[in-house]
């Protein structure tokens, strides 16, 4: 009777073993790639984006700079919904997309911070600061986009640098190819955003598109 119970087990051991798995434990260096794979890619995530979302979007949705400003000094909520991203957070500021042509009536080159001053009716003086980097200030690229959130991402660090990452990408799509001498008095083609100025300064514009001609 043992005997025959034994084999019975035996059989039924033998029987389960075909359907088992044997899970291997990952060594560290399999967890470290793994991890890097799935690692948030805020530069990566801007590329994918950059051409076939954001230039036509801005392309679209930017006023000319004379009527974002009129709209701005009219309401900033009225022109934020016009020319900005009403999906944005209620608390957050309003961004606004703007268009212009100009004349470089000033330039500040020897910061990283490098800006631009701009005439862009032709009366002389400025109306605008244009940032060419390399060190951009703000996020209005990103905040000005309707169609990425906040939600989206796992916590603020990751808004963040993909924030930041717009600023990158205009550097090296082509800040970076921008002379640094010489631009006072050349004509410069901007597509951008800026964040709502405080009461007397000018709008701080972060292009997403630049052209320099003499």
């Amino acid at each position: 009777m043992m005997r025959i119970r034994g084999a019975l087990i035996a059989a039924l051991v033998a029987a389960a073993l075909p359907g088992c798995k044997i899970v291997k434990t990952p060594t560290a260096e399999e967890k470290a790639a793994a991890a890097a794979k799935n690692a948030f890619d805020p530069i990566a995530k801007v590329e994918a984006i950059w051409q076939p979302q954001l230039i036509p979007y801005f392309e679209k949705r930017a006023g000319d700079l004379k009527d974002v400003v009129a709209a701005v000094a009219a309401g900033s909520d009225q022109a934020g919904e016009k020319y900005g991203n009403p999906k944005k957070q209620a608390s957050s500021p309003w961004t606004y997309a703007v268009k212009f042509t100009g004349k470089v009536v000033a330039e500040d080159t020897q910061s990283r911070a490098a800006t631009l001053d701009v005439d862009a009716d032709g009366d002389g003086k400025t109306d605008a600061k244009v940032q060419i980097g390399p060190a951009l200030r703000g996020t209005a690229l990103r905040d000005t986009l309707d169609f990425v959130n906040f939600n989206e991402f796992k916590n603020q660090i990751e808004w963040a640098q993909f924030g930041k990452a717009f600023n990158e990408k205009a550097n090296t799509a082509f800040l970076s190819a921008i002379p640094r001498d010489g631009l006072t008095g050349k004509t410069v083609t901007v597509i951008g955003a800026f964040p709502l100025p405080s009461s007397g300064d000018l709008p701080l514009i972060t292009p997403s598109e630049l052209t320099v001609t003499p």
